[in-house]
């Protein structure tokens, strides 16, 4: 049995939408690559994660933007974690993405998720019961791409995360440079 969210360590799933993606014609959505702006946004991203909350475990979509987002970002890092691809999260609701955020060891103390919207803005809104600064304000305003939200919890392992047990400590937006 599991204990009820509140005990336990404290855990933070870390909320990665994909960057920016690109529209070609013909190009099935599942098989999109990153735009010109995703590829300078996902290192960015990258970047952010590795000034603040670097995972043990990394969940990414199948889809080819997000497993573009995942290899930029992750490139910023000395040492990646492990990274588990699953086609479940491609176009996922809240159930599904529960469902393999869920399925996370219980050794994982911080947990990455990258996916796409609506899910992952909808997951996050559904997790929170509450946030740092305006940061709550922020996500229900727009969750764009590249955009990063981090929530902590305590519990005992990932089968007790539940709508509402969560803080959302901080939520940023990186943007990579054009180069000149």
């Amino acid at each position: 049995m599991n204990a009820p969210a509140g005990a336990g360590p404290l855990r933070r799933l870390v909320v990665l939408r994909h960057a920016k993606s690109a529209w070609p014609e013909g190009v099935e959505d599942h098989r999109r690559p990153l735009a010109p702006r995703g590829l300078r946004d996902a290192p960015a991203a990258g970047r952010a994660l590795a000034a603040g909350t670097l995972p043990d475990l990394a969940l990414c979509s199948t889809a080819v933007r997000a497993r573009q987002t995942w290899e930029l970002a992750s490139g910023e890092w000395a040492t990646p974690p492990p990274v588990r691809y699953d086609r479940r999260l491609y176009a996922a609701g809240v159930p599904e993405l529960l469902e393999v955020v869920r399925e996370a060891p219980p050794e994982v103390r911080t947990l990455l998720l990258i996916g796409h919207n609506p899910g992952l803005e909808e997951l996050v809104l559904t997790l929170a019961a509450d946030g740092l600064d305006d940061s709550l304000d922020r996500v229900r305003a727009k969750f764009p791409t590249s955009a990063i939200a981090v929530l902590a919890w305590h519990g005992t392992d990932w089968p007790a995360l539940a709508p509402g047990v969560a803080l959302l400590t901080s939520f940023t937006v990186p943007r990579g440079r054009k180069k000149r």
